[in-house]
């Protein structure tokens, strides 16, 4: 896994290109994956296999296809199998993380962070996150794109479009609304889900 690149670096090499970007949003992206960097690095390095997942799953997904339509996110979620927990626990803690297990989900907070916002968030593969959600997190199957010069393993976007209709919180709609709007959710997709998530994704689709 490469090392990321300074985002002054980047800029630079924008302009020096003559493209467009959109410094807020690259800005933000940087710190997304820098914060990311810390956890992802060493259990690649390990072999531990995880999968970034949530908010941050949806913004890079709707950025390869239109990064005007990417709604900002700062939690960063990351899936794993729940017989790898101790192993991530173990490797984390030595890169300077702190686990932390007094409330759903279990978090890693960075070094020197103590505000759970700013954690990353663990969540099972194989199990559900909420018991309202309708069916379990998905195997992981990770895609490796790289962000900023480093090699991040991401969700599939059927298999987060199924979660993100699973959980249906607030914030599960809007996500899946963005998806939909740049043609992420195709016919193939729609019919891989399960019909309940079906019926569930044309409701949301109704309601917009």
């Amino acid at each position: 896994m490469n090392e990321m690149q300074p985002f002054e670096e980047f800029v630079a090499k924008s302009v020096q290109e003559g493209k467009y970007i959109n410094t807020m949003f690259e800005e933000h992206l940087f710190a997304l994956v820098g914060a990311l960097e810390r956890i992802a690095l060493p259990l690649a390095f390990e072999g531990v296999p995880y999968e970034m997942i949530g908010g941050g799953a949806v913004m890079v997904h709707v950025n390869r296809v239109d990064p005007s339509a990417v709604r900002n996110t700062k939690d960063i979620d990351i899936m794993i199998h729940r017989s790898d927990l101790e192993r991530v626990i173990e490797t984390a803690q030595r890169h300077g993380f702190t686990f932390r297990h007094v409330a759903k989900p279990d978090m890693l907070l960075p070094p020197g962070e103590t505000k759970a916002r700013n954690a990353i968030h663990l969540i099972f593969s194989g199990e559900k996150t909420s018991p309202t959600q309708s069916v379990v997190n998905p195997p992981l199957r990770p895609e490796y794109l790289s962000l900023h010069g480093v090699a991040v393993a991401v969700i599939p976007v059927a298999d987060l479009v199924q979660m993100k209709i699973s959980n249906n919180r607030d914030i599960d709609r809007v996500h899946v609304r963005d998806l939909d709007s740049v043609g992420l959710i195709t016919e193939q997709i729609e019919r891989g889900l399960p019909v309940a998530l079906r019926e569930r994704l044309q409701e949301i689709r109704e309601s917009e």
